[in-house]
């Protein structure tokens, strides 16, 4: 089968390097890929939001199935697109896809499934919202712009005063754009946090292996939300009852309440959630799988990528049966470029990333890279994820970070402890004092 994987960054790459293990693989396409998935699969020239072009490369190529990584074409419409033309896609339509367009809609919608989650309000007009902000009495609070903010539109507040700021930022400054003209207020839940994502065939719930990302920029999760400076699997929070408890309370309600109210799932559905003293409750939903969390998936996974893949899109999964893991842990790291998430400069030149490939037990995905002349640039914000794999975390997480020494371009920032909530003292603060060697401004 000829497969269309859409997206350019990390999560992507992972796609198409688990799709290129597959037995049954034809010709693999990414569109518009980036610089490591060039040397897996053909690269397009087509943008992840020009539909008709997506639509159109499928057909000429013989596609017998796109996935689609990013949530801008979901949102969007890519999925109704490729249905009309009579091609499987894994990833939801677009009226399934606004349970991540909109987090009004989502705690809406978890109000009606009864599905646990923080209370909250919502905001269309900014005077409002600072009312209520100079109502509230207990801090801490999230603010979150309602659209989609690429990962950045949730902040924060500890007073009034910062939540005040906040509304403005968002609201009357547009910050986010047009994604904060409405706002989400919610109370700050306290506790632990992690991911759990399933493949849904609109019916049928297939949860994957846990994972925990790391969105703080900085070490000690100081700093400002990203999209993700590192992930690791899976985790030991993640014990067999609470698995039941997020797939029976949270994961399967989820799916069944939007079948019943016509916006049926098919695709990625990816919780992020918060185990508190009363339990999993939702902090979000995405449509897609996570970035960087699907980088430290996609290597454990031994069912056939292109088998689930295509279950998921076709409604078969009840068909396929139990999604097999490697039983090793994966940690991955993320190289960001300079002040990221504020302003980057692109176009840097990366030096020594097939010299960390080679290094026994890692994977190194590209997030945003491209080349010029046949030097390996920077194309972005996080530029690649260095993944670790070994039989226990300390030993994925040494071998990311030995990898990691290899690599060098201007303004190469990483954090030092990827792993560090669930390692003993002793192993984190050792791993984090020979990563801090090395740490900090790199350059080529």
């Amino acid at each position: 089968m000829n497969v269309l994987v859409v997206g350019s960054g990390g999560r992507e790459h992972a796609y198409v390097d688990a799709l290129a293990r597959s037995k049954n693989i034809g010709r693999l396409y990414a569109a518009p890929g980036n610089a490591g998935m060039a040397e897996q699969a053909e690269c397009l020239d087509v943008a992840v939001d020009d539909l008709e072009g997506l639509v159109a490369a499928a057909q000429q190529r013989d596609v017998g199935l796109v996935v689609v990584g990013p949530e801008v074409p979901l949102v969007a419409g890519l999925v109704d697109a490729l249905i009309e033309v009579e091609i499987p896609a894994l990833g939801p339509t677009k009226a399934a896809a606004h349970l991540e367009g909109s987090k009004a809609f989502m705690k809406d919608l978890c109000r009606r499934a009864r599905i646990p989650t923080a209370g909250y309000r919502t905001f269309n007009e900014a005077s409002e919202a600072i009312a209520y902000a100079e109502s509230i009495e207990t801090w801490p609070h999230v603010i979150k712009a309602d659209g989609l903010a690429a990962g950045k539109g949730v902040l924060i507040v500890h007073d009034t005063t910062a939540a005040v700021a906040a509304v403005r930022t968002v609201m009357l400054e547009q910050a986010f754009g047009d994604s904060g003209s409405r706002i989400v207020f919610e109370e700050f839940l306290v506790g632990e946090e992690l991911s759990v994502m399933a493949l849904v065939d609109g019916e049928t719930v297939a949860v994957l292996e846990p994972s925990r990302d790391h969105k703080a920029a900085f070490d000690g999760d100081e700093g400002p939300n990203t999209g993700g400076m590192g992930a690791f699997s899976p985790s030991r929070l993640l014990t067999r009852r609470t698995y039941e408890q997020i797939e029976e309370r949270v994961l399967v309600p989820t799916v069944h309440t939007m079948a019943k109210e016509g916006r049926t799932f098919r695709g990625v559905l990816y919780a992020g959630l918060m185990l508190t003293a009363e339990g999993p409750m939702v902090l979000e939903f995405n449509v897609r799988g996570g970035d960087p969390e699907i980088e430290v998936l996609m290597p454990r996974l031994q069912t056939d990528a292109l088998e689930l893949f295509s279950a998921a899109a076709e409604g078969r999964l009840a068909e396929l049966g139990e999604v097999n893991w490697s039983d090793d842990a994966a940690c991955g790291v993320v190289l960001a470029d300079g002040d990221y998430p504020s302003k980057v400069t692109p176009g840097k030149s990366i030096e020594g990333v097939a010299a960390a490939a080679r290094h026994e037990g890692v994977r190194v995905y590209h997030m945003g890279t491209r080349r010029v002349d046949g030097q390996l640039v920077t194309a972005g914000g996080r530029v690649l994820c260095v993944v670790g794999l070994a039989p226990t975390l300390q030993g994925a997480r040494a071998r990311a970070y030995a990898a990691v020494d290899d690599i060098s371009f201007q303004d190469m920032r990483w954090r030092t402890d990827i792993g560090w909530r669930e390692l003993p003292a002793a192993d984190s603060a050792a791993s984090s004092a020979g990563a801090e060697a090395s740490a900090g401004e790199s350059t080529a």
